[in-house]
């Protein structure tokens, strides 16, 4: 069954903005990529602002799908915390990766679009709520979520320029410890 043509802008335009950027490409290689008629690629995304919107936001949902799916596969007794830093490993060695797709959107267009900055905040604070989740799920102190995105948005970041997954290692030694030190002031407190 071939693919409705939303669902093929959608696909050339991940693809293409995800690859090259957001200024780089343009409505016709859009067009090109998905096959869809550029009357009906306007029809359908009436500029390439809302376009580049509902790519993120169905990146959003695919992403943190992903994310989810690895983390809840893990055995019980598995710190669930660290394997969000193992997925990211995994997620930094395939070869189209190029990054956080948001961060790269937001300093493109985030100055001049509501619709990308605003997807780009949405990412961020459901990526907080998860983290607060698998936080809380675990008993460990409220304040970790916080710091835990930082070493998440770090590691994806330093991966991107680096070319390497080895900060997603570095990101989760430096998780563990904070896990570690949350534990530790944890036990102090309960001591008699």
């Amino acid at each position: 069954m071939e693919a409705v043509p939303e669902m093929r802008v959608l696909d050339a335009a991940e693809k293409l903005l995800y690859g090259r950027g957001l200024q780089a490409v343009g409505m016709d290689a859009i067009r090109n990529e998905s096959g869809v008629s550029l009357k009906r690629l306007y029809q359908l995304f009436p500029s390439k602002e809302r376009l580049v919107e509902a790519y993120l936001r169905r990146r959003d949902v695919r992403w943190r799908a992903s994310l989810a799916g690895y983390v809840d596969a893990r055995p019980a007794e598995e710190n669930r915390i660290l394997a969000v830093f193992d997925w990211l490993e995994s997620w930094f060695e395939e070869p189209d990766f190029r990054g956080c797709a948001f961060v790269n959107s937001f300093g493109e267009l985030g100055a001049t679009s509501e619709g990308v900055a605003s997807a780009a905040r949405d990412h961020a604070d459901a990526l907080k709520r998860y983290l607060a989740g698998l936080v809380d799920a675990e008993g460990h102190a409220a304040w970790l979520p916080e710091p835990l995105f930082l070493l998440m948005e770090g590691a994806i970041t330093t991966a991107a320029i680096s070319g390497s997954s080895a900060p997603a290692g570095q990101a989760r030694e430096a998780a563990r410890r904070l896990l570690d030190a949350d534990e530790v002031a944890d036990d102090e407190v309960k001591a008699p």
